[in-house]
């Protein structure tokens, strides 16, 4: 799974990287994003790609309560069509999540080691999301996304099975094209080709939402990590 991701872009990096259209925005770095904090999508309007703030943990159109949205932070991509939650997003709701990289961990219960895995480019990343807009809250409507993931390419199963999806750039206008089929949807959902990622274990502060920082995507002192 993808529990915890950074965003630490600029809005000329955004503009460039996914050919968003709009006014300039001052945009706060984040390192640590956690479960049901905002985060940045790309979503496609009326033929122009726009970028909003959304909750991290998707919300069908259709649930009762919004309680639901912390077990719903990923959605996994063998069963994505299928499920309930996510069917209809699929279809007609997918996004696109800017990052710089993200967070899995490795051990056991009480002594994991927390690593940063990032693109070997050192640029920007993006994930295959899916988007909802739940109309029952009391505050009024809201948008929540998910991540779509995937097995780990064999670099990464080092460190845990799962990886989000990473589509390349040349993906991005048919994955959020309203025309897409499911079926090359699913296509899409693959692991990233082995040279796309690299990884360095970090601090076990990043353990803790509340540090978000610089510091938390720093690699550990030479000797520390145990996968190296």
């Amino acid at each position: 799974m993808c529990g915890r991701f950074s965003q630490f872009h600029t809005w000329a990096e955004l503009r460039s990287y996914f050919d968003i259209f709009g006014p300039t925005r001052n945009l706060s770095a984040r390192y640590n994003i956690a479960p049901i904090q905002n985060a940045h999508v790309v979503r496609q309007e009326m033929g122009s790609r726009r970028i909003d703030l959304l909750r991290w943990g998707l919300v069908p159109f259709w649930a009762k309560d919004g309680d639901m949205a912390a077990r719903m932070i990923n959605a996994r991509a063998e069963t994505v069509a299928e499920k309930p939650s996510f069917r209809s997003a699929f279809r007609q709701r997918r996004c696109l999540v800017p990052t710089h990289g993200f967070f899995e961990w490795r051990g056991q219960k009480g002594a994991k080691q927390p690593y940063w895995i990032f693109s070997s480019s050192g640029g920007l990343l993006a994930f295959a999301g899916l988007w909802d807009r739940w109309e029952k809250g009391k505050e009024g409507p809201l948008e929540t996304f998910t991540i779509i993931t995937t097995e780990a390419n064999t670099k990464l199963a080092s460190v845990h099975h799962r990886m989000p999806v990473i589509l390349d750039p040349t993906n991005f206008e048919r994955w959020l094209a309203p025309d897409l089929t499911t079926n090359e949807a699913q296509a899409m959902l693959c692991p990233a080709p082995e040279g796309a990622v690299d990884f360095h274990a970090v601090s076990r502060n990043v353990n803790n939402a509340r540090n978000d920082n610089p510091a938390c995507i720093e690699p550990l002192p030479e000797g520390e990590d145990p996968i190296a």
